[in-house]
């Protein structure tokens, strides 16, 4: 067991790395390690702050949902918080769940309800007489995002309660739902995209996340969205006895609720429905990563309670990451905005999870050394969370011979400069900061949606801005004319005028924003936010000395 000092020690490193996972997933819809790698850094924090809770900080991603909301809506605060869910990998969880939950309980058997987990964008809508009022993103589960007239562009949602029977609408009522995207609307969508030069999204639910948060409604009306309710939070005017009811008459006041949902009337006839879900899953015409499973009666919900950052009496049944076996066709290596070399596995494409897969991260050398990963080598990849997959491991029984071991360059493989490794680090990286794959990466960078957040101007665009000598850093973004976009290949008068005004309303960002578009090596976006709420001005910044930082 670790001892006090390195508990802490971990404890904050680990803190440090969920809460910048936290915005990659939630503020930026740009994921870099997947769900199950996520859930296993927040379990080691949470088992290490079991065993040391002197350094259990309300502050920690354990004790918080999700990140806090974009300054670019207005803020909105839940009635009821928007907890997220404790996850379940095996069978056995959910038994443990099970028990659990029914010795809390004092009841021999719990009465559950089960519904498909889909992979979109939390939201909550606010009703008041029956007609549709606000409705924000989940944002931290607290504080949200405002997006009212994005969500009225949806079809599929009411913005009127139906009355049906007899049953009163009530006053108030939170309902509370996720709004995805299907795949072949998501695919139409994307190969559109392209065909008017733009970066095409990585996935539905980046899609889904991404035409919400629009500022302008008509482009989110044009987005193929759709919504699914699952719950409430508060109401007045009216009682429910259990989450079936409530799933029914949701149903019947016109809301849209996802047909496969069941009730389960003991945990095994659960299991059963995991396992059918499961092997259902690639041919729905949405995504999904699981399924929930919620105690039914009400009164046992309030008795059972929260704890921590979820609720008690809900779980969030994963599927296991998707996996299938190719063949590694080649090694090549990326350069990064910081020079950082990274050898990416090109292989013989391979469905996974329904969808084709060519490339898979080998993070770095070291990595490859420990997986004694080779050219040729027949490996198992895993995809989860929709991210770029990743070798899992080699399969050794399989090799010939044939296999070639690879080795780092000692030359940039985009502009020939030297590489270097530093002394405690596991990365190479060329040092020429004039090499056009880091300049290009820095544009991209720039433009990206935590820094100055410039639509259209993704990896292809700015690459093709670059190739062309139309701009060389991001200032030259500023002095682009439309002639001169227009000669870009698959760039109409319509997407030249889009990036244009993008590039137009880049001008005034926060100064937050502006310190971590520029790209500074180790100023990530929460410190560029300490820099800027301490110093205030860019002046003051470039002032400040050594002692000046150091202190902060």
């Amino acid at each position: 067991m670790m001892d006090k000092n390195n508990a802490s020690k971990r404890i904050h490193e680990l803190r440090t790395v969920l809460e910048y996972h936290n915005r990659r997933y939630y503020q930026q819809d740009a994921p870099e390690i997947s769900d199950a790698e996520y859930d296993q850094l927040l379990r080691e924090l949470q088992d290490l702050e079991a065993v040391y809770p002197d350094n259990d900080l309300a502050s920690s991603p354990t004790q918080r949902v999700g990140a806090a909301p974009l300054s670019r809506f207005a803020p909105f605060s839940h009635p009821q918080a928007m907890l997220s869910l404790a996850n379940a990998f095996s069978s056995q969880e959910i038994l443990d769940f099970d028990s659990r939950i029914r010795r809390l309980a004092n009841q021999d058997r719990i009465d559950y309800v089960a519904e498909p987990k889909l992979d979109g964008l939390a939201v909550n809508l606010i009703y008041e007489d029956g007609l549709f009022k606000r409705g924000a993103t989940r944002g931290d589960g607290f504080t949200g995002e405002d997006v009212t007239q994005n969500l009225r562009t949806i079809s599929s949602m009411p913005l009127r309660i139906k009355q049906k029977d007899s049953r009163a609408v009530p006053e108030f009522i939170e309902v509370r739902g996720e709004v995805y995207m299907e795949k072949k609307p998501f695919a139409k969508l994307n190969r559109r995209r392209e065909e008017n030069g733009e970066e095409p999204f990585a996935n539905p639910r980046n899609a889904a996340a991404g035409s919400l948060r629009q500022l302008d409604p008509k482009v989110t009306g044009r987005r193929p969205l759709n919504i699914f309710l699952y719950g409430i939070g508060t109401v007045r005017g009216i009682r429910f006895s259990s989450h079936w009811e409530i799933l029914q008459t949701l149903a019947q006041w016109g809301f849209p609720v996802n047909p496969l949902i069941c009730q389960a009337q003991d945990i095994t006839v659960f299991i059963d429905y995991f396992e059918h879900i499961h092997s259902i899953r690639p041919d729905l015409p949405y995504e999904i990563d699981g399924v929930v499973l919620k105690v039914n009666n009400l009164s046992v919900q309030e008795t059972l309670g929260n704890v921590s950052r979820s609720p008690r009496w809900a779980l969030a049944c994963k599927f296991p990451p998707e996996q299938a076996t190719t063949m590694i066709r080649d090694i090549l290596v990326q350069v990064g905005r910081m020079g950082t070399l990274t050898p990416v596995a090109i292989m013989e494409p391979v469905s996974v999870g329904g969808v084709m897969v060519s490339r898979a991260t080998l993070h770095n050398e070291d990595e490859i050394i420990k997986k004694d990963i080779r050219i040729g080598d027949t490996a198992i990849i895993q995809r989860a969370g929709d991210v770029i997959p990743e070798v899992i491991k080699i399969i050794e029984a399989k090799r010939n011979g044939q296999e070639k071991i690879f080795r780092m360059p000692s030359r940039c493989p985009e502009c020939g400069s030297e590489i270097v490794r530093l002394q405690g680090e596991v990365a190479h990286r060329c040092i020429n900061l004039s090499c056009p794959a880091q300049i290009k990466e820095h544009i991209r960078h720039f433009a990206s949606r935590g820094a100055m957040d410039i639509e259209g101007l993704g990896e292809k665009v700015s690459a093709q801005l670059f190739d062309a000598k139309l701009i060389n850093d991001p200032a030259d973004l500023y002095f682009l004319k439309k002639e001169q976009l227009l000669g870009l290949d698959r760039q109409a008068n319509k997407s030249a005028e889009k990036l244009l005004d993008a590039i137009e309303r880049s001008k005034t960002p926060s100064l937050d924003k502006f310190i971590f578009a520029l790209g500074i090596r180790h100023v990530g976006e929460q410190t560029a936010k300490i820099l800027a709420g301490h110093f205030g001005s860019m002046e003051r910044l470039m002032k400040a000395s050594m002692n000046d930082l150091t202190a902060l």
